[in-house]
């Protein structure tokens, strides 16, 4: 058994004295604004582009860990001239939301991405708490607003799907939506937050969860809620499904609803079981639910962000509902974790690992690992562990 004191501490330790500094000091852009999410391994830029919905986590981030930790003007100025590139250079002007900028801000990449809308959504939401600033409310809200109408076709002209032959739903856009909601509640009438809430919960929960499947959560499913026997409509992504589990179960928690809890909990379990790698340790990146060669050749490799999403779900598990089974697999999870993703020379974490768990990329951030996973993940199983230990 583990010690829970310590381990809250570890936690702590790792995101204030390691993870924020490093991207406090590596990743701002002095000259244009902004952020470099492309950093090898000592924090040292390789590619100046700037991807939208890192820039809008990383907004987020900082403008969080103002609201919930500390009062630092740093930690809010980083956020705030993030912002600032994002408002001035980041949407076509009616908040349709770039994928990607020349560091200078030009546009390279269309609006076709959800992604950039969400996290610009939500980066705005956030920082609106730390500076009561009226703007960035109103882009948060204008920003919802335009998600809410793309939610049947979230790419919108730029869907390269030929329309009608076979129209798949996608499991990403509900997912995010339960955590988006909770985040901006404070901008949002109470009828559209209740709505939105029901709506997330039943998709996720009542949707894209099989229990004809065991209890596993799928990716993508016809347009009338049937599975698909396809490759994207076998498609199981067990870190998506771990990662969603956590924000229903704060819904759980935000509608008191014992119930939803149990079920989060019961499919974090299912996940875990159905996604570890029982050869090597780790858990999957992609699978297919009949067992079939998955299309994306990067299947078996062990990702960052998957493994820390896990582990807020466990911990959250456990502290909610004090399962037995959650507390073995976040020990067994932590120490894989540590172990592998952890950079023991250089701060922040490695985020692309074979399926031995041997380092395949020498970064620490690129196109889509940026400011968030890990510095998010290590403040929620700090504040878990923080109240478990008061329990």
């Amino acid at each position: 058994m583990l010690d829970y004191n310590n381990l809250e501490k570890l936690y702590k330790t790792e995101l204030l004295e390691n993870v924020v500094p490093f991207w406090l000091f590596k990743s701002q852009d002095k000259e244009f604004g902004g952020y470099f999410t492309c950093l090898d391994r000592e924090g040292n830029v390789f590619d100046t582009d700037k991807f939208i919905w890192l820039q809008g986590r990383q907004v987020w981030l900082f403008s969080m860990l103002y609201n919930k930790v500390e009062k630092k003007q740093e930690w809010l100025d980083c956020a705030i001239q993030g912002a600032e590139f994002l408002k001035k250079y980041g949407h076509d002007g009616n908040y349709n939301w770039y994928f990607s900028l020349t560091k200078e801000g030009k546009p390279l990449i269309e609006p076709y991405n959800i992604f950039s809308y969400t996290f610009a959504c939500m980066a705005f939401g956030q920082l609106s708490l730390a500076t009561k600033n009226n703007e960035y409310s109103e882009i948060a809200i204008k920003t919802f607003q335009k998600i809410l109408t793309k939610r049947e076709n979230p790419k919108g002209k730029w869907n390269k799907a030929y329309p009608g032959t076979r129209q798949l739903k996608s499991f990403s856009l509900p997912m995010i939506l339960s955590n988006l909601t909770l985040e901006i509640e404070h901008l949002l009438d109470k009828e559209t937050i209740e709505r939105t809430m029901e709506e997330c919960i039943h998709e996720v929960m009542g949707v894209f969860l099989r229990p004809e499947l065991g209890g596993i959560i799928v990716e993508n499913l016809n347009a009338d809620g049937t599975l698909s026997d396809t490759f994207d409509g076998r498609l199981v992504n067990p870190g998506h499904g771990l990662e969603s589990m956590w924000f229903i179960m704060d819904l759980g928690v935000r509608l008191n609803r014992k119930d939803l809890i149990e079920k989060a909990v019961k499919t974090t379990l299912t996940l875990m079981e159905y996604g570890w790698d029982k050869k090597y340790g780790g858990i999957f990146y992609f699978m297919d639910r009949k067992g079939f060669p998955p299309q994306q050749l990067e299947w078996d490799q062990k990702l960052w962000w998957v493994h820390i999403e896990a582990l807020i779900a466990l911990l959250k598990g456990y502290q909610l509902t004090g399962s037995e089974e959650c507390i073995a697999w976040f020990e067994k999870l932590h120490e894989y974790t540590w172990n592998h993703f952890k950079d023991s020379e250089h701060p922040e974490w490695w985020g692309y690992l074979n399926r031995e768990g041997k380092v395949l990329l020498d970064l620490k951030g690129g196109k889509w690992k940026g400011c968030f996973h890990v510095p998010r993940g290590l403040f929620q199983c700090w504040k878990t562990l923080e109240q478990i230990n008061k329990q």
